[in-house]
């Protein structure tokens, strides 16, 4: 065992929606840096459990985080259950894919969807988070937030413009709080482009474009954005940065 894993020995780590794509790579990257993880997951409970079983003290917790009451109840159950938090990556989140030029598809429904998901359960993961994370902060290991956000957040792209909107948003958020938390919590954004994941193989003309247009000619591996929640993690001095991790295609 390194002596950065001995030194994350006991920490808990909790990342939404894991049981597949980005998050399932995140939680198995922290597991390896030596926390304890927590797998979370609206549906997919039997991937949830299975995964968890394999790690050491893992645990899963199912929440529909759509729902505030359950996901304020996904953080208690974790605090009752691990009696601490040091870590949360909010992961979780949903798309809609709405052309940019069909405004009344946009409904204000679907609005509503993505930004209840995509905002307002991170910032209520974070508040109600806030105090257990600060309890385990310490000057030479500071509790961390990581954001999974999206370069549609940073660029005018995306899947739709309520989608592209509600990352934006979390990204502001992200770095307001950021000012707030600080020193105790640091907190960051990763935004990804184009990762190859369950949900994305069919996605034929993204693939198409980073393959022509991005200079890594490639969308990212899963592990890839993991390494980089792994160094945002570890660090104890990074604050408020969105780091966009897009193969270099917003240089284009």
């Amino acid at each position: 065992m390194s002596s950065y894993q001995e030194k994350n020995k006991g920490r808990v780590a909790l990342i939404t929606g894991s049981t597949s794509g980005i998050g399932k790579a995140i939680a198995q990257q922290l597991a390896d840096d030596g926390f304890t993880v927590v797998f979370h997951s609206r549906t997919s409970v039997s991937e949830g459990e299975s995964l968890a079983k394999a790690l050491p003290s893992a645990t899963y917790f199912q929440a529909d985080l759509s729902d505030q009451v359950q996901t304020k109840k996904l953080i208690s159950d974790i605090l009752l259950h691990h009696g601490r938090l040091d870590v949360l990556v909010n992961n979780a989140g949903i798309n809609a894919v709405i052309p940019h030029s069909s405004l009344k598809e946009a409904t204000a429904d679907i609005w509503r969807d993505l930004y209840e998901v995509n905002v307002i359960a991170p910032w209520i993961l974070i508040s109600e988070a806030e105090q257990a994370l600060r309890d385990s902060s310490t000057p030479e290991c500071p509790s961390s937030i990581i954001n999974i956000s999206s370069h549609a957040g940073v660029r005018p792209k995306g899947a739709s413009i309520p989608y592209a909107a509600s990352k934006s948003a979390l990204n502001h958020m992200t770095q307001l709080l950021a000012l707030t938390l600080s020193p105790d919590i640091r907190i960051n954004a990763i935004a990804p482009g184009l990762v190859d994941t369950p949900m994305t193989t069919s996605w034929v003309e993204a693939h198409k474009l980073w393959k022509e247009k991005s200079p890594m000619k490639r969308g990212a591996k899963p592990n890839e954005i993991a390494h980089t929640a792994s160094m945002l993690v570890s660090s104890s001095y990074l604050t408020g940065e969105i780091i966009l991790s897009d193969g270099g295609l917003n240089l284009t």
